[in-house]
């Protein structure tokens, strides 16, 4: 199965996913947020999968840099306009495998659905 990573190429964990992924035989694919942008269309599907408080690296740097005004009295609809907006600050990585959605690094997780 050839799965599909998203992410920004130089972030720490996301180089730890694509050592596990290479180190385990997964092809895969690369869709790079600070060169095509969030994948506007596959957010709804990621927000459902593992909700959008989830998807949503509320630690990091770029959502802190985001206004608090903006930031407040979030839903879905809102913080996926964010998101949008802000493509560094969704969780990295995100990896679709099959129907499965991977989020962040988990190397045990990632063994489990991958069947490596």
């Amino acid at each position: 199965m050839k799965v599909r990573i998203y992410g920004i190429r130089n972030c720490d964990t996301m180089k730890k996913a694509f050592a596990w992924l290479d180190e385990h035989g997964v092809a895969w694919d690369f869709h790079d947020y600070k060169r095509d942008g969030a994948p506007v269309e596959r957010l709804p599907a990621w927000a459902k999968a593992v909700d959008w408080e989830r998807l949503a690296n509320t630690r990091g740097p770029t959502w802190r840099k985001i206004p608090e005004p903006d930031r407040q009295a979030l839903d879905e609809v809102r913080a996926l306009a964010l998101l949008t907006a802000h493509p560094s600050a969704i969780r990295r990585p995100v990896i679709e495998a099959g129907k499965q959605l991977l989020l962040g690094f988990d190397a045990d997780e990632y063994a489990r659905v991958l069947g490596r």
